[in-house]
């Protein structure tokens, strides 16, 4: 059975802000040898399903520097560090990249980004009965474009490869769970 590896030493490597990279020395418990692991260690995410009254879902385009692509999303960011819950952080991003409210909020699930070499957790949110209240406030190096996409369309855009963000991907599942468990909600 496989069995948690002993940490014997954490120190941080280089610190851009964001992330940080953490070098973690740990041993095998089926060897007992000591291996160098590196950690890039970040805030939480969320990342947010809004459905409108008419069952629309909103979508936000952006340039990923990552990709070097358009790429065709969810809202969503990172919790804020100074203790924000991430509920909190979904209504704000939603808010802030769409100016979009909702008065009802189903916490959907959580998934882990890359367990590999990340240590956060992405909060996945459905917020229903959306409805634009404000202009969009996006941070100085954010640019994007909200776009409203009937629900039913979320699987091609998925299969034709346009929504390839694998968050997203993650969770559209999430959503088709609840839809089962809840059926007649949306």
């Amino acid at each position: 059975m496989i069995q948690p590896w002993k940490k014997n030493s954490e120190k941080t490597a280089y610190e851009c802000g964001f992330f940080r990279i953490n070098v973690q020395q740990s041993s095998s418990p089926l060897t007992g040898k000591s291996h160098p692991f590196y950690i890039l260690s970040t805030r939480d995410w969320v990342n947010i399903i809004a459905l409108t009254a008419d069952r629309k879902v909103l979508l936000v385009s952006q340039y990923r520097h990552g990709s070097g692509e358009v790429s065709l999303e969810i809202p969503g960011g990172a919790v804020d560090s100074k203790g924000e819950a991430p509920l909190k952080a979904a209504q704000r991003e939603l808010l802030e990249e769409t100016g979009h409210e909702a008065g009802e909020w189903h916490l959907l699930g959580r998934v882990r980004p890359n367990p590999a070499i990340l240590d956060n957790c992405c909060h996945l949110y459905l917020a229903l009965g959306a409805r634009k209240v404000a202009d969009l406030s996006l941070d100085e190096a954010e640019e994007l474009e909200v776009s409203l996409r009937d629900l039913s369309e979320l699987e091609s855009l998925v299969r034709d490869g346009k929504i390839q963000h694998a968050l997203v991907v993650a969770a559209f599942y999430f959503l088709e769970l609840f839809r089962k468990e809840n059926p007649g909600k949306i």
